[in-house]
């Protein structure tokens, strides 16, 4: 059985950088007008529910617009 607190020293940078990722890619999309797809409530959507890395992955390369 794995002990959770063995796992600690590896899951909490994971964490700091999933929510730092998560914050910085919101406030990428909330400042910015225009997307190379979607909408501004589409990417919300998106980085939100897909808040473990993918979500924010997905806009950098595919709704960031270029510029």
């Amino acid at each position: 059985m794995i002990d959770v607190r063995e796992l600690l020293p590896f899951l909490i940078p994971l964490a700091i950088v999933q929510f730092v990722l998560l914050f910085y890619t919101l406030g990428h999309i909330l400042t910015h007008k225009t997307y190379k797809r979607g909408s501004r409530g589409l990417w919300v959507a998106v980085t939100l529910i897909g808040m473990q890395f993918i979500g924010p992955i997905l806009y950098f390369l595919l709704g960031k617009e270029e510029g």
